[in-house]
């Protein structure tokens, strides 16, 4: 499978000098995202929402009612590590999560506007971060690791993206 269906935008990579340049860059990015989604995938039909956007890869359904499902997860884990002391943060399967039977008959735009409110929320607080909030961390419980906020939102407004790119490369090879 070519790396470019799975990683069209690549791979995340941590900045070393993540300035504040680029924290503004970053939440613009998560501002954004609703909004480049909902356009995406507008006026496709259900037969085209079901289309994988790579083989074995997740349908375009899956993918709109991932990304609310993950940037809720994230939200919640800024939450935790601003009220507690490096935290142990709660994993999902996010793969059993996108099969759940109920996305099926679900409109997407019921996700859509989920993920419209969750990213207006998280705007606001992270505009309103200090330098000293943003290094606060979390514990990932599958690996032990421990992350920065800082580190998070730059994985998560790339999430965004990659996730956006599965959607527009799919449209852009299907000639949609």
């Amino acid at each position: 499978m070519s790396a470019s269906l799975s990683y069209p935008i690549g791979q995340f990579t941590e900045s070393q000098n993540i300035t504040s340049e680029i924290i503004t860059e970053w939440i613009d990015n998560i501002a954004e995202l609703p909004a480049q989604m909902k356009a995406a995938v507008e006026g496709l039909s259900q037969e085209q929402l079901a289309t994988p956007y790579r083989p074995d890869g997740w349908t375009i359904k899956q993918v709109i009612n991932h990304v609310p499902d993950s940037h809720i997860s994230s939200y919640m884990r800024f939450h935790w590590a601003l009220t507690e002391s490096n935290p142990m943060i709660k994993a999902y399967d996010e793969k059993a999560w996108a099969e759940l039977p109920y996305h099926q008959n679900m409109p997407i735009s019921v996700s859509l506007d989920l993920l419209t409110i969750v990213h207006q929320r998280w705007v606001y607080l992270l505009k309103s971060l200090s330098e000293t909030d943003l290094e606060k961390t979390f514990v990932h419980p599958e690996n032990g690791r421990t992350f920065t906020l800082k580190w998070t939102l730059g994985m998560y407004a790339w999430h965004g993206k990659h996730h956006l790119a599965h959607i527009l490369n799919l449209k852009k090879r299907r000639s949609w």
